[in-house]
């Protein structure tokens, strides 16, 4: 049952200050975030920089060391019970039951939240649809592909249509298709006025469906603002250059500063101020003896924004 306030909450997560230790290494040295009601918000950051304790944290299965978190209105620490009336969470590692089929496992669900046996298959029966799952609902899920159990653990997060919804990388593994499906659902789900937080390790996931991005580095926040504003922050555009041999490229790391490196793709990329300094690029990498294939300007993405913010741990 859904907590109900006497005037609409302007930001659905706010956390100030939050610290979380395990033995002696710090993860969270004091973040600050809040999200919009309403909006989606994109965590992001490199391995181990505190993203999925975050999340633990402000889904209540994880107690912070310091600082506050409130979610939905309600606090983290003090108030569990009430946050989790108002959440849902889908977790990296998808919770749903191979052995049952994906019917038997949202009604599963729906009796966790004592949804009566009326009440759960009906719920059921609306996941099903609303994640397009009709089709497969009496098949076990171990059938089912990856992107498949993916909406339906996602469906499972949604049977007490929560109010705000965390996706901890949710995409991850999934084959493209999959991945625009997930999209396209997660869009709907924040048409119909869920606040989601989502942490993933896709860069071109959050430029398409964030209203805001958050970087955390080191335990702390580092940046903090639109897609668009933080592209335009780095500002520069990026000469990208394939070079004739892989064995090149960190030859060519060594030669130009503050570039990236792709070996894998036999790509180097760097930011460049105007023609001059784009010729004094190619001019560098030929003085040196490497040959450059193909060349190309492009503007900045947020690739570019996390590479800046998260070199130094890098």
């Amino acid at each position: 049952m859904n907590v109900i306030h006497s005037t609409p909450l302007t930001e659905a997560v706010r956390v100030r200050g939050l610290t979380k230790s395990f033995g002696g290494a710090r993860v969270l040295a004091g973040i600050d975030l809040t999200v919009p009601t309403g909006s989606l918000l994109a965590l992001l950051g490199p391995n181990g920089s505190g993203k999925t304790t975050t999340v633990r944290i402000l889904t209540t299965l994880l107690a912070p060391d310091g600082g506050s978190a409130i979610v939905g209105g309600h606090d983290v620490t003090r108030e569990g019970v009430a946050v989790r009336r108002v959440i849902g969470l889908t977790a990296q590692q998808a919770t749903v039951d191979g052995l049952l089929t994906g019917r038997e496992n949202l009604e599963l669900f729906a009796g966790l939240y004592h949804l009566g046996g009326r009440q759960a298959r009906r719920r059921a029966a609306e996941l099903l649809e609303r994640f397009d799952l009709t089709a497969a609902a009496n098949r076990l899920v171990s059938t089912y592909s990856g992107g498949m159990r993916r909406r339906l653990d996602l469906a499972a997060s949604m049977i007490s249509n929560p109010r705000i919804l965390f996706l901890d990388e949710p995409t991850t593994g999934l084959d493209p298709r999959s991945r625009a499906e997930l999209w396209s659902v997660i869009r709907e789900l924040l048409a119909s006025g869920t606040t989601i937080l989502l942490t993933t390790q896709y860069l071109d996931e959050a430029d398409h469906l964030a209203d805001r991005v958050v970087v955390i580095n080191g335990g702390r926040v580092v940046a903090d603002d639109s897609p668009a504003a933080l592209k335009r922050q780095v500002g520069s555009e990026r000469l990208v250059m394939r070079l004739s041999l892989a064995d090149d490229v960190p030859r060519a790391g060594a030669a130009l500063a503050d570039a990236h490196l792709d070996p894998d793709a036999r790509e180097v990329t760097v930011a460049v101020q105007g023609p001059r300094h784009l010729r004094k690029t190619l001019d560098l990498l030929d003085h040196a003896g490497i040959g450059v294939e193909h060349v190309a300007l492009r503007a900045p993405t947020l690739d570019d924004v996390f590479f800046e913010l998260t070199a130094a741990a890098a």
